[in-house]
């Protein structure tokens, strides 16, 4: 099986029923995690009872993007005993904000940490962070094996390497924030779902997914303003979807 399952979709906080990003990767029985934001962890259990993961990446310190990784060490320090440490593939600002709320404890006792931006080799995958623009550090992630690659972009602004992150990727997972006024932003730290479908276009993605939405917006909207700049297929990111890697299947569990 090689397929990602949506943990969340939402930005800043979650909506009822919903979590904040997050993404679970299974490629032939090797599990990625690709950032653990507000309530992704009982939806990552709820998928993979026994909590075992190969890797953990993270894209930046924000919460809604690496809080239930807390929640994840506890239940691994507690829990899972004589367990060998999980590869962390992360900035070095989030173990600072993690280490913030439990100031006693050592974080590297289950994490085997590796800074991103950088490329190391993940089990199958080649792994590779590429700094993008936001309001902290940010580290895009490409993943790719057997000429497939998977790319999220984490939180970004609008930057050319969003076309290198993403080129020919199978799926291009990039954040569409559609924040108000974001347009208007002196600095663009964030992207509206058109500038997504834009990029996707730049990169010759073959399958877009939109992810990151604001809480209250339309998400067929941002659909339809992401398909008007990139004519292959868009799909929005739904909690429990998972969506076949190397193939143009789609199911929900």
């Amino acid at each position: 099986m090689r397929q990602i399952t949506v943990l969340g979709s939402c930005g800043a906080f979650p909506e009822p029923g919903r979590a904040c990003s997050g993404f679970a990767v299974d490629w032939d029985g090797y599990r990625l995690v690709l950032d653990l934001g507000y309530a992704t962890l009982p939806r990552l259990l709820a998928h993979w009872p026994d909590g075992a993961l190969d890797a953990i990446a993270i894209t930046h310190e924000h919460p809604d993007h690496c809080v239930d990784l807390h929640g994840l060490f506890r239940m691994r320090l507690y829990g899972g005993a004589g367990k060998p440490r999980v590869p962390l593939y992360c900035p070095p600002g989030v173990l600072d904000r993690l280490q913030g709320l439990e100031p006693d404890v050592d974080l590297t006792a289950v994490f085997e940490v590796h800074s991103l931006p950088g490329s190391y080799r993940a089990g199958p995958f080649e792994l590779t962070g590429v700094s993008l623009p936001h309001f902290v550090t940010n580290a895009g992630i490409r993943l790719q094996a057997d000429r497939i690659a998977l790319a999220y972009t984490g939180d970004t602004g609008p930057d050319p390497l969003l076309a290198e992150l993403g080129r020919d990727a199978d799926l291009f997972i990039v954040e569409a924030t559609d924040r108000p006024g974001e347009t208007q932003r002196p600095a663009r730290n964030l992207m509206t779902s058109a500038e997504a479908g834009y990029w996707a276009r730049r990169a010759g993605a073959r399958r877009l997914m939109l992810t990151h939405f604001w809480p209250g917006n339309d998400r067929a909207a941002s659909v339809a303003a992401a398909s008007a700049q990139f004519d292959k297929q868009v799909l929005a990111a739904e909690e429990d979807l998972a969506v076949t890697l190397g193939e143009t299947q789609r199911r929900r569990h």
